[in-house]
C-alpha cells in the first residue's frame, strides 16, 4: 500500500509546504483538492503551461507521484451536464500530462445522502467523461459519497455504465457512517472496482452531528478495512481526506499528516 493526503487538509499551505511536507512525512504521494485559494486544478499556477514541466521535474525529484486530481464535478446536476462534462475533459487533461492515473468524480454532492439523485443522469455523465478519458490513460472514480455511500446502489450504477476505465474510490467512512454497511459488507460488493481509497475517523454525537478525529480516536472500523484491503492484495493509495478545508477548526494539519504516517505504519 502507499500513503498520500489530500490537499483538502492543508488549504493554508503553498506547493512547496504540501511537497516538502510529504516528502518529510514519508508519504508516497499528494492528491490534489486546491493550492491555496485556488480548488480548480487545472488553474493552479504549478500546473501551468509555463510551470508543469518544472512542477513534474520536482515530484519526479522528490519521489513523489499525484495520486489523484479530486474534482467537483456534481453528476447528478441535470442542469450542469456541460459544464459538468467540460471539468471533467480538463481535469483528464491535466490527468494525463501530469501521468496521473485517477480523476474523482461525485454522484451526489455532500456526503449525507440526497433526495431525489436521477441514477441515469448520473450514468449519462459518467459515460461521456470516460469515454473522453478511455485513450488518455485516466481511470474515473465514482466515490462512495452522498447516495452512491450505499454499496448496492453504486454497484447497481457501476454494471449499468459498463466500462473498464470507471471505477471506485472507497471512502470508508460514508457506508459506515451513513448506511451502517461494515468494510466488509461494502468490500465484498465493490472489491474488484476499487481503485483508491479515502480514510477519516469521527464519532457521532448524541445530537446526530458528525465531529472528524485522528486515526484511532473515532469508532470507524479502520483497521478491519485495511485488513480487508491488505487480505486482497491492494497495493493502491490510502489517502487521508482530512476536511480542514471545510472545517477550520480541525486540528492542524502538519500534526494530523503525521499521525496519519504513524497510525498506518503501526496496523499494518
Amino acid at each position: 500500500m502507499k500513503f498520500a493526503f489530500s490537499t483538502l487538509g492543508c488549504p493554508e499551505w503553498s506547493w512547496s509546504d504540501i511537497v516538502s511536507t510529504a516528502k518529510d512525512f514519508g508519504f508516497d504521494g499528494v492528491e490534489i483538492r486546491g493550492v491555496l485559494n485556488e480548488l480548480y486544478a487545472p488553474t493552479i499556477k504549478q500546473f501551468s503551461k509555463d510551470n508543469i514541466q518544472k512542477t513534474k521535474e520536482e515530484l519526479k525529484r522528490l519521489k513523489l507521484d499525484i495520486s489523484c486530481l479530486t474534482t467537483a464535478c456534481y453528476l447528478f446536476d441535470k442542469n450542469k451536464q456541460t459544464e459538468v462534462i467540460k471539468e471533467g475533459k480538463e481535469y483528464i487533461d491535466l490527468a494525463k500530462e501530469l501521468n496521473v492515473p485517477y480523476i474523482r468524480l461525485l454522484g451526489d454532492q455532500n456526503p449525507q445522502p440526497k433526495d431525489n439523485i436521477d441514477d441515469d443522469v448520473v450514468i449519462k455523465g459518467t459515460v461521456a467523461i470516460a469515454e473522453y478519458a478511455s485513450d488518455k490513460g485516466v481511470t474515473v472514480l465514482i466515490e462512495t459519497n452522498g447516495v452512491y455511500a450505499d454499496s448496492k446502489r453504486l454497484l447497481a450504477l457501476l454494471e449499468k455504465i459498463n466500462m473498464n476505465n470507471v471505477g471506485v474510490l472507497w471512502d470508508i467512512h460514508h457506508p459506515y457512517r451513513f448506511y451502517g454497511e461494515t468494510p466488509k459488507e461494502t468490500y465484498d460488493l465493490l472489491g474488484k472496482y476499487i481503485k483508491y481509497v479515502h480514510v477519516k475517523d469521527s464519532i457521532e454525537n448524541k445530537d446526530g452531528t458528525i465531529s472528524y478525529k485522528i486515526m484511532g480516536a473515532g469508532d470507524l472500523p479502520i483497521k478491519n478495512a485495511i485488513s480487508i484491503l491488505a487480505n486482497n492484495s491492494y497495493d493502491g493509495y490510502i489517502s487521508l481526506e482530512w476536511v480542514k478545508r471545510w472545517y477550520s477548526d480541525l486540528e492542524a494539519p502538519g500534526i494530523v499528516f503525521m499521525q496519519f504516517i504513524d497510525y498506518m505504519k503501526s496496523i499494518i
